[in-house]
């Protein structure tokens, strides 16, 4: 499936976004703009199912992974230097870190172990079959957000198909990526919803730098943006020294 792309910025370098369940490419305005100064140049894409993209007959992380190099892959000119994904965005972009040749990875509060059993129902019920959240519920969840997030939240949720929920069914055997293929960074929200203690210590055993950003909840780009970019930078610089922000 042909997915929506935006691109933006002229840099040398370039930069692939991928969101998170409920939203698109929108929810990383601030991000998109801090890179585009930083020098490169974003790829953002709307997943299946999500602001500009098709709806899928059937959603999966597999399938939206191949949409995702069936749509970016033209668009780049060689390898990103980067990429960056959130919650289920971030379990996508696990899956084609290397397929599109990454330089470094950024995984925020990724879904690489969505619930399971009871919890796992429960939270798949509660998005399909509860109605969208209106201003006053993303306020309360989101008390760190500006109204023009709330207001971006509320475009982005009246284009997404709820069915998308379904294609969390089999990630469980996905796990985190099997093998690095890049330098690859993990910023948690304070209490993450779907990365526990052993999956921090399985990931840094594995060779994945994880940092925590205190107060911040699940869109941690949004609730904490000014921490979340001095990480992402200060890691950029620190460890992957060809992809160095200035």
């Amino acid at each position: 499936m042909h997915l929506a792309v935006h691109v933006s910025g002229t840099g040398d370098r370039t930069a692939v976004l991928i969101h998170g369940m409920m939203s698109d490419h929108r929810a990383w305005h601030r991000v998109t703009a801090e890179l585009r100064d930083a020098g490169y140049r974003v790829v953002a894409v709307d997943l299946a199912g999500h602001g500009a993209s098709p709806r899928a007959r059937r959603y999966s992380p597999r399938a939206w992974a191949d949409d995702v190099i069936e749509s970016v892959g033209p668009v780049l000119d060689g390898s990103p230097d980067l990429i960056m994904g959130h919650s289920l965005g971030g379990l996508v972009a696990s899956l084609v870190a290397e397929r599109l040749g990454a330089r470094a990875a950024v995984y925020v509060d990724p879904a690489f172990a969505f619930p399971r059993g009871l919890r796992g129902v429960a939270l798949k019920a509660m998005f399909t079959v509860a109605p969208r959240p209106g201003p006053r519920m993303l306020r309360r969840f989101n008390p760190r957000w500006g109204e023009d997030d709330i207001a971006l939240e509320r475009a982005t949720l009246r284009l997404w198909d709820k069915r998308t929920i379904l294609g969390f069914v089999n990630t469980r055997p996905l796990r985190s990526p099997r093998k690095l293929v890049a330098p690859s960074l993990v910023i948690l929200a304070e209490r993450s919803l779907l990365i526990g203690s052993r999956d921090i210590e399985r990931m840094r055993r594995d060779g994945m730098t994880v940092r925590i950003v205190s107060g911040a909840g699940h869109t941690v780009f949004r609730d904490d943006h000014a921490g979340f970019m001095a990480l992402v930078h200060g890691w950029l610089a620190t460890h992957v020294v060809t992809s160095a922000v200035e």
